[in-house]
């Protein structure tokens, strides 16, 4: 399979369904700076968890650094409190530190706050890297 469709499978496949937030968004809030009170946080929707293959190499430099082999895919921004996206943005985030309350996912800097349903995809690291920093 080219890298173009495993790319294109990764964005528009199906994938197996996974809860997010179903709580009003000030609650959401209020639970991610219990949890995380001084990183900046993001809202999205529309969102995929895509957990990454690596190689014994890049799973080794992963755990150096306290990351876990996981990213966020979302295609839409509702807010975010630092403004480095604008609503309807697209993001993908770095890869994940810690996950909380079963809607939080934090980066090494940033809280990104899952609300509605999402998708849970596997992909390589390579095929990450192909769509989302080709573009």
């Amino acid at each position: 399979m080219s890298v173009v469709q495993q790319a294109a499978d990764l964005i528009y496949g199906d994938g197996i369904p996974m809860p997010g937030l179903e709580i009003p968004q000030d609650e959401a809030i209020q639970v991610t700076r219990k949890h995380f009170p001084y990183f900046d946080y993001c809202l999205v929707r529309d969102w995929a968890w895509i957990d990454l293959d690596l190689t014994p190499e890049q799973a080794e430099a992963f755990a150096r650094t306290q990351r876990k082999p996981a990213i966020i895919f979302a295609r839409t921004v509702i807010f975010d409190i630092s403004r480095r996206f604008d609503v309807g943005d697209l993001v993908r985030t770095s890869p994940l530190y810690r996950f909380e309350e079963g809607f939080i996912f934090a980066t090494l800097n940033s809280a990104y706050l899952l609300m509605g349903d999402g998708v849970r995809k596997r992909a390589t690291l390579e095929t990450v890297a192909s769509f989302f920093f080709a573009h």
